[in-house]
């Protein structure tokens, strides 16, 4: 079954049932090859409307950047300021002229390269060209360089004046520590001045290269069309090789406390340790339980006992995000500064006690019924999908992984749950991070 973004619209109504959303789903027509060069394409087609959504994504995020933080960032941001023979200001105006939308980015695991258009001729075979010789003939300008490293530097001393943004940040730093994760992508004040034009041509030179990316498409076209397309975009990149596997995340062998002392008005506490992978055999136990403990809003554990039972935080929340290695588990809330203390303890609790009984049968039950009944508003639209089929691509999941969601979140039992948080989740071994007035101890 196709699903694209008009007829979603049909079918909404009958999955969002319980029953339907446990039913066996095929998910969409996932065709995929690859190029001459090399590199895998995912391909759906949603004829439906004339619109194209493409992603060239390069393992090139910042976990490549080594010593030089903000690299891969930096690198990508440059890509759409002037390539071959045009400066930034002729690609700006090739996309507009077109209806389209380009840009590029690095998170910790990928350099991406977004695009959406119109699939009307000439635009799209413009849309096309520009984004292909902006992939494979950056200039790096040095007047640009300098322009997009000015505006990092700004924005970066920002940060420094938010205390979700630092404290976000310095979450990263403890339970990473020396893996490549524990940076954060945007680079700090030193590391971004530091750095030189010619370090973003190697590194350019070096990662994005056909045999280190991937393709996904969703689209009006036929396959046909979106294998010229595909050809057509990584023509100009060389094959080189894949980058080299990261190291693995290792365990927080004990507690840490950051506190640094922020004159805000209130006091931010983030908690984590690393969680899991994309490809992780714990993936659906973990995912599920964490949306009972705190990934579901109101009806959340944390923002029961938090909230509504305490009015402590107006939110608390709990997340993973797996990467290639193990991303991070993070928790988190906000609250008055007189009532950090007590907020922060029973969030703790809360985990603990999580960990050690597991959900209830009517939680678990409400979680995979709510779960498996939104899943199709998730993938509701070509953009949506083709994000989705970033993640299969990238990280190598299997090609039915929507088709067999549902039916994997309704598999997991209470005890599978109990099982996966008592090994995996580490309460007593959590990095802290409170970002807030130092309040003085009562007398």
């Amino acid at each position: 079954m196709r699903i694209d973004g008009t007829r979603i619209l049909s079918v909404l109504c009958l999955l969002l049932s319980p029953v339907a959303a446990s039913a066996a789903w095929e998910g969409p027509e996932i065709q995929t090859w690859e190029t001459t060069g090399g590199t895998r394409v995912l391909f759906v087609a949603a004829p439906d409307l004339p619109m194209l959504d493409v992603r060239v994504v390069f393992d090139a995020g910042s976990a490549r950047d080594g010593e030089r933080s903000g690299l891969a960032s930096l690198t990508a941001s440059l890509l759409t300021q002037g390539a071959g023979e045009w400066d930034a200001d002729t690609v700006a105006e090739r996309i507009e002229s077109a209806g389209a939308q380009l840009s590029v980015k690095a998170t910790r695991d990928m350099g991406t390269l977004s695009l959406r258009t119109l699939t009307a001729q000439p635009a799209l075979d413009q849309v096309l060209k520009t984004a292909a010789i902006s992939l494979a003939r950056p200039r790096f300008d040095p007047a640009d360089f300098e322009r997009v490293r000015g505006n990092r530097l700004v924005a970066l001393r920002q940060d420094e004046q938010n205390p979700r943004t630092v404290g976000s940040k310095a979450i990263y730093r403890e339970v990473f520590g020396t893996h490549p994760y524990a940076a954060d992508p945007a680079g700090t004040l030193e590391t971004v001045a530091a750095l030189r034009r010619e370090e973003l041509v190697e590194f350019h030179r070096r990662y994005y290269v056909a045999d280190n990316a991937v393709i996904t498409i969703v689209g009006a076209l036929s396959q046909m069309q979106a294998q010229d397309l595909a050809e057509h975009l990584m023509a100009g990149l060389p094959r080189g090789w894949p980058a080299p596997e990261l190291p693995p995340v290792p365990e927080l062998s004990a507690p840490i406390l950051e506190a640094p002392n922020f004159p805000s008005t209130q006091t931010h506490i983030f908690v984590g340790q690393p969680g899991m992978r994309r490809r992780d055999p714990d993936y659906f136990p973990l995912y599920v339980g964490n949306h009972i403990l705190g990934g579901s809003g109101l009806v959340s554990l944390l923002m029961q006992e938090i909230r509504e039972q305490r009015g402590l935080s107006y939110s608390a929340y709990s997340h993973f995000l797996p990467l290639a290695e193990r991303g991070p588990f993070l928790l988190g809330l906000q609250t008055k500064n007189d009532q950090a203390a007590a907020a922060r303890e029973v969030l703790m609790d809360t985990v603990r006690r999580f960990r050690e009984a597991g959900p209830t049968a009517e939680e678990l039950t409400a979680a995979i019924e709510h779960i498996t009944g939104s899943f199709p508003l998730r993938i509701a639209g070509n953009r949506k999908i083709v994000e989705y089929l970033v993640v299969i691509s990238f990280y190598d999941l299997p090609l039915d992984y929507l088709g067999r969601f549902n039916e994997r979140v309704s598999a997991v039992r209470a005890e599978q749950i109990r099982d996966a948080f008592g090994r995996r989740v580490h309460p007593d071994q959590f990095a802290t991070v409170i970002v807030g007035p130092r309040v003085p101890a009562p007398k």
